[in-house]
């Protein structure tokens, strides 16, 4: 087989099809080029790679991408680590929230030790964040973990975060079981959108209880959350985050029986030193909240 073919459909197999492996490839080659040869690449081994459209690799193509990947993927890497590129380089992951909130301050202070630190941050759920790892376009994630990570993906959980309640101040409400008297509540109930992993777990929770409450108000942020339930929206669910308060007029009921949001971060084959030195922050940092 032809090693520049081969090449050529590592791009193909890797950015699900020709055109987006023409848009994506380090180098400039035309679409028709590309084709001509991965159709002579097929014809040298007698099989179809895979399906045009929409594109999936057939049983040979999975095969053949999974022998050549190793070593194909790895080439830019390979060539920057020889030049020394990707000791000051750190390439993350997690939700925006955390990007947002909690990485500037610890980034910060890792910039002190690596004084020519390049970033790279990416806004990724838990299975976002797999698959840049799968394509070594990360070192690190730090996310919510929402299912168990796939065979060969690290996993260290970090924190476990309660859901809460959130109440308006002025209303009668002593505590949760008051809603889980029924099967379908009366409240509106304010959260994020069903796909988000807070609501997948406080449903789990309710569905336990053989309770049936949807969100009536859909927002899109936690600090949003508050918000509503400060406007006399109805009742939120939301996560006691390190440091959180409610705002005034707004109490807090913590759902101790239900599943806790956990953050964890993910990783795949041995950290490079600049992403374990960055790991070892988060964990004390974590530490030092928990006391």
């Amino acid at each position: 087989m032809n090693v520049h073919h081969l090449e050529l459909f590592y791009h193909v197999a890797k950015h699900g099809g020709i055109s987006e492996a023409v848009r994506k490839m380090p180098y400039g080659i035309q679409q028709p080029a590309v084709s001509g040869q991965i159709l002579q690449l097929e014809e040298t081994i007698g099989l179809k790679l895979f399906q045009r459209r929409p594109f999936s690799l057939t049983p040979a193509g999975r095969d053949l991408f999974g022998f050549i990947e190793p070593f194909f993927g790895r080439i830019a890497e390979t060539s920057r680590r020889l030049r020394g590129e990707t000791s000051q380089r750190l390439r993350l992951a997690a939700p925006a929230t955390i990007l947002r909130d909690h990485f500037p301050a610890m980034l910060e202070k890792h910039r002190r030790e690596y004084p020519e630190l390049k970033l790279h941050l990416h806004d990724a759920n838990q299975a976002m964040a797999e698959a840049l790892l799968q394509k070594q376009e990360i070192d690190l994630a730090i996310t919510e973990l929402e299912d168990k990570p796939p065979a060969g993906t690290k996993c260290m959980a970090l924190i476990k975060v309660p859901l809460v309640l959130l109440v308006p101040a002025d209303q009668k409400f002593q505590s949760p079981k008051q809603l889980w008297k029924k099967i379908k509540p009366d409240e509106a109930l304010i959260s994020l959108p069903s796909h988000e992993v807070i609501s997948k777990l406080f449903q789990r929770g309710l569905a336990k209880l053989g309770v049936d409450w949807q969100a009536r108000v859909e927002v899109s942020s936690i600090d949003l959350v508050s918000a509503y339930v400060n406007s006399g929206f109805g009742i939120g669910v939301s996560v006691i985050a390190p440091g959180w308060k409610p705002p005034a007029k707004v109490r807090a009921f913590p759902l101790h029986d239900f599943p806790p949001l956990v953050i964890a971060a993910l990783w795949q084959d041995k950290l490079p030193p600049i992403a374990e030195s960055f790991l070892e922050k988060i964990k004390r940092q974590v530490a030092e909240i928990g006391k």
